[in-house]
């Protein structure tokens, strides 16, 4: 076996672990099945969630198992942790939609299959919607105590607010914990995986399969992750960067990457692509306007593992044709609306921007151009006239395009 836990590390997806020599030593000593959480509160994952798909990936790599456990049943209940306030609450037809887009953003990253690290996905409300309540207090429900819950981070940041944490919400360590027990009972998983704030639940897990069963499982944490000016991963002005091609474009995925910040360059390297580390680190050191070299890398990189070598190729070409040629290439992405139109409402609605008085300043400070020429009035339109070739070219600085064509 390789060293799942060495490459994790240097990489930088480890923060925690519960046990650091024992998961070592049962990882050498043959295959052992890990898994990891996802609510199906949309209909797709964001680059939020890729930090952990990818650590799923790496696990398969190096020789173990990889388990994505569906959250059909959790859904119901909602996750606080650092939530200001209540999920809303979804009914089975939406988390079964959910379920079914999310399903589609594993796909390009595990090998899934029936074999002994073939990757599975579960759901748990095959066990959580049979529970019987009064059984499930008797016998999961005594080995938690309410007094140590409230010191937990997802529990006490809300109450310290004076927000409310409904009894439902309360109950989720539970629930999350005894997913752990029941996949250990039923698949032998013995690792759960996570964000820094899942610690606290899957401690919980950890212990709980200890009491019920004297069984050893262990517990991996990867860092929160922020962007080096502090942004939240996955969430820009236009909104979230989806992993579904039918929500944002592989060229718009590429575009994301590409606009990392100088910063981030060699960390994003480590951890969304699969180049060695001598390579990252090499690239990640680069200085001055070479660092957009290694971004185009890492964008091209990250692109190929989601959505395929040739998308990520032709998101490649396309951006160069649009940044370094100024042409309008055919493949950028589009945006149908009746015309005239203005410039304040066709950037609204192809989501280059979060509101049109966000537009309205951007035109002000000269950052929008049609067809590569800047747009200083408010009032700009955007006539039949404009087009090229069938569309008109609008930009927001220098690296985000759409193509606004007649509808």
């Amino acid at each position: 076996m390789n060293d799942f836990l060495h490459e994790a590390e240097t990489r930088g997806f480890l923060h925690q672990i519960t046990d650091r020599a024992a998961l070592q030593a049962r990882l050498q000593a043959g295959v052992v099945p890990g898994y990891i959480g996802f609510d199906c509160t949309a209909d797709s994952l964001h680059v939020g969630s890729l930090m952990q798909i990818m650590l799923l990936r790496l696990l398969q790599r190096h020789g173990h198992k990889p388990v994505v456990l569906m959250g059909g049943g959790t859904t119901k209940v909602g996750d606080p942790s650092f939530r200001d306030e209540a999920r809303p609450l979804l009914d089975d037809a939406a988390i079964e939609r959910n379920k079914a887009g999310i399903r589609k953003a594993f796909e390009p990253f595990l090998t899934f299959g029936e074999g002994p690290t073939d990757a599975v996905m579960l759901d748990n409300a095959e066990w959580l919607d049979r529970l019987l309540y009064v059984p499930f207090l008797r016998d999961v429900g005594r080995h938690f105590s309410v007094n140590r819950m409230l010191t937990m981070d997802s529990v006490k940041l809300r109450l310290d607010r004076e927000q409310t944490l409904s009894f439902l919400e309360f109950n989720y360590m539970l629930l999350q914990s005894y997913d752990f027990a029941e996949l250990r009972r039923r698949y032998g998983v013995a690792i759960q995986m996570g964000g820094s704030d899942q610690w606290g639940n899957i401690i919980m897990g950890v212990e709980l399969c200890r009491r019920m069963d004297g069984a050893e499982v262990f517990g991996i944490t990867t860092p929160l992750l922020t962007t080096a000016s502090g942004a939240k991963m996955g969430k820009t002005a236009a909104g979230a960067v989806w992993l579904n091609a039918e929500k944002l474009s592989p060229y718009d995925y590429w575009q994301f990457w590409r606009n990392t910040e100088d910063e981030d360059v060699g960390r994003f390297l480590g951890l969304f692509t699969e180049l060695p580390m001598a390579e990252v680190a090499r690239l990640g050191a680069l200085q001055g306007a070479e660092v957009n070299e290694a971004k185009k890398v890492l964008a091209t990189e990250a692109t190929a593992l989601l959505h395929g070598r040739a998308a990520a190729g032709q998101a490649a070409e396309t951006a160069r044709r649009a940044f370094e040629q100024g042409e309008a290439a055919a493949t950028l992405p589009s945006l149908t609306h009746a015309l005239p139109a203005s410039v304040v409402d066709l950037l609204a609605a192809a989501k280059l921007v979060g509101s049109k008085g966000e537009a309205r300043r951007l035109i002000g400070q000269n950052g929008i151009r049609l067809n590569d020429a800047p747009v200083t009035d408010p009032q700009a339109m955007v006539s039949a006239a404009d087009l090229r070739d069938g569309a008109a070219k609008l930009s927001l600085g220098r690296k985000r395009h759409i193509l606004v064509r007649a509808g």
